[in-house]
């Protein structure tokens, strides 16, 4: 955990953001304003609030996997084979890891009370078919968060994140783009995870910070700020348009769920032009939000059959440009997926149920398809076969 008074890292992340605003100064100049917005705290004080250079060995945040975690892994997924089920239906109870399950289920505490994020590596992509690759996926995560949710509204389960210039849309989507991103969340689910199956040429690092850690610096140093993510006037264009706050304080947790793209568009997106602009404070709280997590970020070099899980609702993710090689190897490919556990899913406020509704309802549609399928995609068929 950070302490905010102390530290070059911290300073750094401060200098962007505090500088000498008037309005800042004022606001602590009354000790009788209320600084802060109703219930929310000056600090926050969990394992969730850290810097990168809190962790010193890659150890402490990635769980390698021995020869026999493998060998454990290979059998269960032949156990479940031998039930001639459906890849979806795979869960602790028919994928069974006796000696590495409850170790899986520690680090699902991890990513939901701990620090927020772990990396599980080992797992070679090549010694496995596609099918049996994404088994493995499946498996491994229901031991960290067992509920799986639509991303879009084709109810597409797993989302390949990989890069296509075939339409300038295309190569302008931040999914499809090989070009750096913003920090931002995911717009529903306890917990984003993704599993690399292939790596580029060059570059193309995942990158986290935590949004506790950029409450805590803003708390201490610019209030008015957290008072401006907390309104409920901002103004997100996707999924749909509504209105509702970027962080949320509930249950002794803060929740952060905000995207650049949602705010203020971008090529791929652009923003319908009779759509409320963002205000100047806003765009500088949201400046504020990226200059705190690059200064106290943490940057982790994915190796290919690394299974990433994060907090997406206290942890935020970025990634850094990348370029692809021309070997399939050396093409970066990612498969996300976004879920909740039923046992340590936190609270969620009311603003985002819907979000959460619409990934997590049973009664919807869900398609697995475990290759990048084309945008215009659509079965010939209203029924299974």
């Amino acid at each position: 955990m950070i302490v905010l008074s102390t530290g070059p890292v911290l300073a750094a992340a401060i200098a962007p953001i505090a500088g000498d605003s008037s309005h800042a100064i004022a606001a602590r100049a009354n000790a009788n304003a209320p600084v802060l917005p109703a219930g929310f705290p000056a600090k926050l004080d969990a394992d969730l609030a850290w810097v990168g250079s809190d962790f010193q060995k890659q150890s402490e945040y990635i769980c390698q996997l021995d020869a026999d975690d493998l060998i454990e892994v290979k059998a269960a997924v032949e156990q479940y084979k031998s039930l001639d089920q459906d890849g979806d239906l795979v869960e602790p109870q028919t994928f069974p890891l006796p000696t590495l399950g409850p170790e899986l289920a520690a680090l699902g505490r991890e990513v939901h009370y701990g620090k927020g994020f772990v990396v599980i590596r080992g797992i070679d992509p090549a010694s496995y078919s596609v099918e049996d690759l994404t088994v493995v996926y499946l498996g491994v995560q229901s031991y960290i968060a067992e509920q799986r949710g639509r991303q879009d509204k084709r109810g597409n389960m797993l989302v390949h994140i990989v890069a296509d210039n075939s339409t300038k849309q295309a190569a302008e989507h931040h999914r499809h783009s090989n070009q750096s991103i913003t920090f931002h969340n995911e717009e529903a689910g306890d917990v984003v995870s993704w599993l690399t199956r292939s790596t580029a040429a060059a570059g193309g690092k995942c990158i986290i910070a935590s949004s506790y850690t950029v409450y805590n610096v803003l708390a201490a140093t610019r209030p008015e700020v957290i008072r401006t993510l907390a309104r409920s006037d901002w103004p997100f264009a996707l999924p749909h348009f509504h209105c509702r706050p970027v962080i949320f304080y509930q249950d002794s947790k803060l929740v952060t769920n905000f995207g650049r793209a949602a705010l203020l568009g971008n090529a791929a997106h652009p923003r319908p032009e009779h759509l409320p602009a963002l205000t100047h404070r806003q765009i500088e709280a949201l400046d504020a939000i990226e200059a705190i997590a690059k200064a106290t970020q943490i940057e982790i070099q994915t190796q290919a059959g690394d299974m990433h899980f994060i907090n997406n609702l206290a942890i935020l993710h970025r990634r850094e440009g990348f370029v692809d090689g021309e070997a399939a190897t050396e093409k970066r490919h990612l498969v996300r997926m976004r879920l909740r556990s039923a046992e340590h899913g936190w609270s969620i406020p009311k603003e985002l149920t819907h979000e959460w509704d619409e990934a997590f309802n049973k009664g919807g549609v869900k398609h697995w398809h475990l290759e990048p399928m084309p945008s215009f995609f659509f079965p010939l068929r209203r029924q299974p076969n």
